[in-house]
């Protein structure tokens, strides 16, 4: 619990992944790549339940194997190429018959991310009043520097306005989604039906927690940085989560 608020954590973990085949379940530095998440959860003193959205044999195995329940699979309409995030939590919020005041939603995408950085999540959710808070990453070139490309070659802006003279110090720092935590007051979740509005607060991450695995070579980067972690948690010593 979080100043006497309940907390419900979910991982979604679909058995259709695209890009890397069944990489929910892939060894990644010695565990499957499911239970990173698992384990930053479970270290989080604020959940108070820890529950597995799947509709796989394998992964929801996998998971109760490392210590995260899975109620009721998901049903397989919410598992298609097609399905949306949204509609699994609301489908988990509905059919469960207990109540939470929060949901924080952690995809097994994101091993890097610790339990600081939930924990600190939440606790910004919670200080601001924000209906729901997300995590960022600074992003490393400038949206102003980002361009369509189409078949013949030419290029249109992403942004308006001529900014590519401009040194990248003088332009804004932008920031990207990264994936790793997201926390929402359930109540608003439910009646709102979305994840984000123009009132959500962020959380800034630094890149080296902010990988999420989407190819090979993420697999092979989040190797690298979990097989070197000198406490078996993930980048323990960087800094902590900020807030813009």
């Amino acid at each position: 619990m979080i100043d006497g608020a309940s907390v419900l954590a979910v991982i979604p973990a679909r058995g259709g992944s695209q890009g890397v085949a069944r990489k929910n379940i892939r060894m990644v530095a010695g565990k499957p790549l499911l239970a990173w998440t698992i384990e930053a959860a479970r270290a989080c003193p604020e959940i108070d339940r820890l529950v597995l959205s799947s509709e796989d044999a394998e992964i929801i195995a996998t998971a109760r194997q490392w210590g995260c329940e899975c109620p009721f699979p998901r049903p397989p309409e919410l598992a298609a190429d097609h399905s949306l995030a949204i509609d699994v939590a609301l489908h988990l919020l509905t059919t469960l018959p207990e109540r939470y005041d929060y949901l924080v939603w952690l995809q097994p995408t994101s091993p890097l991310r610790t339990a600081q950085d939930i924990s600190d999540c939440l606790r910004l959710c919670l200080r601001t009043g924000a209906d729901s808070c997300v995590t960022v990453t600074p992003a490393d070139k400038p949206p102003w520097w980002m361009f369509f490309v189409d078949a013949t070659g030419t290029m249109r802006p992403v942004l308006p306005g001529d900014h590519t003279r401009a040194n990248r110090q003088e332009l804004p720092r932008a920031h990207l989604l990264n994936g790793a935590v997201l926390v929402a007051r359930t109540a608003w979740l439910q009646r709102a039906a979305r994840f984000m509005d123009e009132n959500t607060r962020a959380l800034v991450m630094p890149p080296e927690r902010s990988l999420d695995i989407d190819s090979e070579r993420d697999l092979l980067v989040a190797e690298w940085f979990l097989s070197r972690s000198p406490s078996g948690t993930p980048c323990a010593s960087a800094s902590t989560s900020t807030t813009p």
